[in-house]
């Protein structure tokens, strides 16, 4: 069996990185397996992939991927797989295209990753995405809110399932030897939070919680986006910046979730949060936003806050801080809960679908 993965592109995000981790795996499990990206820009990711896969990594193009010529580009492609594996926009919208004026009869995979995007809010696009995703001979939904989501805006759930994102857990468990870092002092409490700097990751309510927290409570935010210097700026009005350390893009996540002292998302909207995931599995207690796509993973293990709500938050963090059984029973938890996150088992799941559309 020929699976080809497109996405539209290996820059940092939950999607990407999830390609880049997975794909290796697939192979050793008897796939073949290529990916095509639409930004053929060479990121640390393709770099890693290319490193760590024995298939093909191409690209489209250096300019928009938003080109619909890029749909004649995609054709060659379709006739050379049996299962087409697709992930995010606009590369749901060009594959399917793509597919239909070339006749091909290659299998098409859709993974939804997110319970919310702008096209549902707009009338033309909620006529053309029913049309889209009915030329899908599987949809994937990374946790339940996804699917109940993408069923009240298709108003259909033909051909839907669930299966939740996965991580290479051990990665996560067996960091032995934390890196000195010297972003703050040993004895501070140190909250991280993993994300792009967009609207969705709301970090500024991050922040404006770190006002309402104790000296000791330090910030440690890992990312990098069109908001990062909104974020800069709010730091340092409110008279934190010595506070917070802003790190842009690492790939040492690892071990800067070991040195980290509790793991935070605090999204406004989510499908899955894969950096909630890897807080639990390095053994540190997670608070998240009570959202859907991210409260199904974190409820009853982790803790949950009102999106937006940095009092409520900063209740949390300050809990975890002054009571250590507290802290400890949380952790615990957290780590239990990643258990059910195995990406080997996600794989496998995968490959049934490969195996049942094809």
């Amino acid at each position: 069996m020929k699976v080809l993965q497109i996405i539209t592109s290996l820059s940092i995000g939950g999607a990407e990185k999830l390609i880049v981790d997975s794909v290796p795996l697939y192979q050793a499990k008897g796939i073949e397996m290529d990916v095509l990206s639409i930004n053929n820009r060479k990121t640390p990711f393709w770099e890693k992939l290319e490193k760590n896969s024995n298939g093909k990594v191409s690209g489209l193009t250096s300019k928009s991927i938003y080109n619909p010529f890029l749909i004649f580009k995609i054709i060659p492609y379709l006739k050379k797989y049996d299962v087409v594996h697709l992930h995010l926009f606009p590369t749901l919208y060009w594959v399917v295209i793509a597919k239909c004026i070339s006749f091909s009869k290659v299998k098409l995979v859709y993974t939804e990753h997110s319970t919310n995007n702008r096209r549902r809010d707009m009338v033309l696009f909620k006529f053309v995405d029913k049309i889209i995703y009915k030329k899908l001979q599987k949809i994937v939904c990374i946790t339940l809110g996804v699917k109940n989501n993408l069923k009240e805006h298709l108003k259909f759930n033909k051909n839907m399932q669930v299966i939740n994102n996965g991580i290479d857990t051990k990665k996560f468990n067996n960091v032995d030897n934390i890196t000195d870092f010297k972003f703050f002092e040993k004895e501070d409490f140190k909250l991280i939070q993993v994300s792009s700097f967009r609207k969705q990751k709301d970090q500024a309510t991050l922040i404006r919680s770190l006002k309402l927290l104790p000296e000791v409570v330090k910030l440690i935010l890992v990312g990098d986006g069109p908001l990062i210097e909104n974020n800069k700026v709010l730091a340092e009005e409110l008279g934190i910046k010595e506070r917070v350390v802003f790190l842009g893009n690492r790939y040492d996540i690892p071990e800067l979730l070991k040195y980290s002292d509790v793991v935070i998302l605090s999204s406004e909207w989510e499908g899955f949060g894969l950096a909630i995931v890897e807080g639990m599995a390095s053994g540190k207690p997670v608070i998240a936003s009570n959202i859907d796509g991210i409260k199904e993973i974190v409820k009853d293990h982790g803790l949950l806050f009102e999106k937006g709500n940095e009092k409520e938050l900063e209740i949390l963090v300050r809990k975890l801080l002054e009571d250590n059984d507290f802290y400890q029973k949380n952790a615990r938890q957290c780590l239990l809960r990643s258990n059910d996150f195995s990406i080997n088992k996600m794989i496998d799941q995968y490959i049934e679908i490969y195996k049942l559309v094809q």
